[in-house]
Parts: C-alpha cells; structure tokens; sequence
C-alpha cells in the first residue's frame, strides 16, 4: 500500500457507518467534479456511505468503482420553480438514505441542499469552487449561498479572503482546503510513452512539432482568444513548429464556432486546432512540450497549473486569482527557484515571450524546473491532503473529532 494513503487508512474509522450526500450539476468534467469523486473514494476508504446527486455524466463510472453511489437528480437545473421541487425532492432523498451531511459545490445545488438541509436537520458544507462574479444586488444574492454552509470550504487562500469580504458574517466558518492532484496518476513515471504518441496521433501533430496545450473547457474567461493571437505571434517570430492544441467540452456550441472563426481569420488553421474532451490528460500534459492557462479573470484555483506541474510540464498561467499560491514564479520568487512562468491575463505579447522562453530553454534547465514543479506540487497539493482535510470538516461537524481538535 502506499505511505500517501496512509493518513486516512490508518486514521480511527470515525465517520465509518456515516452517510454523506454531495450535490453538483453533472459528473461531465471539471475541478468540481474531480473533488467529489476524490472526496468520494476517501469516504468509501473509512467505511461512510457517500451519494451524488447529480444528472451524471462520464464520470459516473469512476465514481461507483471507487464506491461512490450515483443518486440520478436533476441538479443543474436553475428554474426557481425547479429548484423548490429539487429541494422537496431532496430532503426525501436525505431522510430515507439517513444522510447526515450535505455538501453542495455548485451555486443552483446550493440553494436547493439548503433548503432540504434546513427541512431534515442534516448538516450542510459548501465548497466555492468558483470567484463567482457579479455586482449586482440579485447576482449577489445568488452568489451568497455558497457562503451560507455550517461549513464553507474555500480551495484557495485567495478564495477565503473574498468571501470573507464578500460574506464577512461566516469568516468563522471558513476553511481553507486547497485542491489535490492525484499523484500516483499524474506523474512521468506512470505514463507509458505508447499513451503520449497515440495521443499525438490523434491531435495530427507530426512527431518534430511542439505542442502548446490549453486543457480547459472551451470559454470566453478561460483565454483561449489571447492564446491565438500569441500563437501568431509565435509564428511570425519563426516558431514553424509550433501546434496549439485546445482540449475540453464546448461551453457552448456557438462558442466553439466563434473559436474557429478567429482561428480562420488569424490565419493560423493547421496550427491551432480543437481536440475535443480528454480522457488521458496526464499523457496530453506530457505529449506538450509547455502547457498554458491564460485565463482573463480571476479564478480560485489553478487545477491545470498543478497537474501540469505534477507531471514536470512547463506552465503557464493568467498572474491572477489564486496564481501566486500555484506557481512560485518572479517577483515573489527568484527565476531560479521558479516553477513556471505568470504572465498578465489578457496579453497576448507577454504570453508569447513566455511561451517562447519555455520553448528555447536548455535540456537542464528544463529538467531543473520539473523537479521544482513536482516537488512544490508533492509538498502542497496532493489529493490526499485534500482528502484528509475535507474528512475532517465533515468530522468536526458532527461531532467527531478526537479530544485534541477542536469541534
């Protein structure tokens, strides 16, 4: 067995005959998504039950073999009329399974776990997995239910400070658990190089090209536009190798079709091209020879940052949000102790001399910076210790934690 998964293993079995109900809109793709299914397979491992209520998706296989149990619910669904069906519907669910917690990780699950805790006693956590945007009164309001938990688990330093400024009122009941890579998956040691070519075959890259990935859902603030306009740049600077690689779900069809439209019209089809969803990213992050995230707005963790980091991989990310505490980078750290590289969002110029920089760097140094990316990622963000932690809010809530923590 391996020492990593130790903590929980060997931990007293307190929340062993404990039912646990998570909530999110779909089991498609996404750090939501990811979490529950880890926290899922952590509860399973210490004896607790654990359902998801969710439309599903193609996660719902790897739940249940990791003995996670799929509740088919409507949880996407933002109809206010819907939503107060959803939540009768749920308080049923949570008093005929016995659940005693109900962790929401999604705003319009939110609202209805909340309700249906409020109706059957059960316990309600939430995790703000997003920056969740808006100035309006309503959008505000909307947003506050992430922030309405007995617990409130932020996944970022910077997460906790907004809602705390946002929410002054629960800052007692924040927790800050920052999210995991599983490291027995993501790393070079598990990947066998026929996983990368096969995938190299399926993007058309030709062995010789190098590959600059963005592995995140197709969307306006995930920056995939300022990616195109550096990517021209880059082959205007005579990078004729270089391919760009786009992979995740569409968030929506018409987006999608605006990409292709301004791929078209940068004159760059051929180079820049739509993979579509992928079920192997830790071979993708090794088939790139620099893996970027140039998100336009503040996002409250970098999930691509650390896996890619996991893997040795190059990154590069948006010098916002949460960026800081995923990639040590200049100012806040020296470039010789860096792990990748922070470029302002929405700058296509600096992101191309970051790319270019990545792409030019010397075999050693490039071996240097993969072991400082995995050991930052080793030391702070396994999934283990985001498992461990979320266990134990789950405990302190009911009451079960050992006399020498607090309740």
């Amino acid at each position: 067995m391996s020492p990593q998964l130790a903590p929980i293993v060997s931990a007293e079995q307190r929340l062993a005959g404990r039912t646990i109900l998570q909530i999110v809109p779909d089991l498609q793709s996404g750090g939501a998504e990811r979490a529950t299914v880890d926290v899922a397979e952590a509860l399973c491992r210490v004896g607790a039950r654990c359902l998801v209520a969710s439309r599903g998706g193609r996660l719902v296989s790897e739940l249940q073999s990791k003995g996670g149990v799929w509740a088919p619910f409507p949880a996407a669904t933002k109809n206010p009329f819907a939503m107060a069906l959803n939540s009768v519907q749920l308080a049923r669910i949570i008093r005929d399974e016995g659940v005693d917690i109900v962790h929401a990780r999604s705003r319009a699950p939110a609202w209805v776990a909340y309700y249906a805790a409020r109706q059957t006693g059960a316990k309600l956590v939430t995790t703000y997995h997003s920056a969740y945007r808006g100035t309006s009164p309503i959008k505000l309001r909307y947003n506050a239910i992430m922030a309405a938990g007995d617990a409130v688990i932020a996944i970022s330093d910077y997460a906790a400070q907004r809602i705390r400024q946002l929410h002054p009122e629960c800052a007692e009941r924040v927790v800050v658990v920052p999210r995991g890579a599983d490291l027995r998956a993501f790393s070079p040691a598990a990947v066998d190089q026929r996983r990368v070519e096969r995938l190299r075959a399926e993007w058309g890259v030709a062995p010789y090209d190098r590959v600059v990935l963005l592995p995140s859902r197709l969307s306006a603030r995930k920056g995939h536009a300022v990616l195109i306009d550096a990517a021209k740049r880059l082959i205007k600077e005579g990078f004729a190798d270089l391919r760009v690689v786009f992979v995740g779900d569409p968030h929506s069809e018409s987006f999608r079709k605006n990409i292709e439209m301004q791929i078209e019209r940068a004159g760059l089809r051929g180079i820049v091209r739509n993979a579509g969803y992928c079920e192997d990213m830790p071979a993708a992050y090794l088939a790139a020879a620099v893996i970027v995230a140039p998100a336009t707005e503040p996002e409250a963790f970098g999930r691509i940052a650390v896996e890619a980091q996991a893997m040795g991989a190059p990154a590069i990310i948006s010098d916002i949000g949460a960026a800081p505490e995923i990639i040590l980078a200049p100012p806040q750290t020296p470039r010789q102790f860096a792990t990748g590289w922070r470029t302002p969002p929405g700058d296509p110029a600096a992101l191309a001399d970051a790319i270019a920089e990545a792409l030019t760097m010397k075999a050693s140094a490039r071996d240097e910076l993969a072991l400082r990316a995995r050991r930052n990622v080793l030391e702070r963000f396994s999934v283990e210790e985001m498992q461990r932690a979320t266990l134990a809010v789950y405990e302190r809530l009911l009451g079960l934690s050992p006399p020498d923590q607090p309740n």
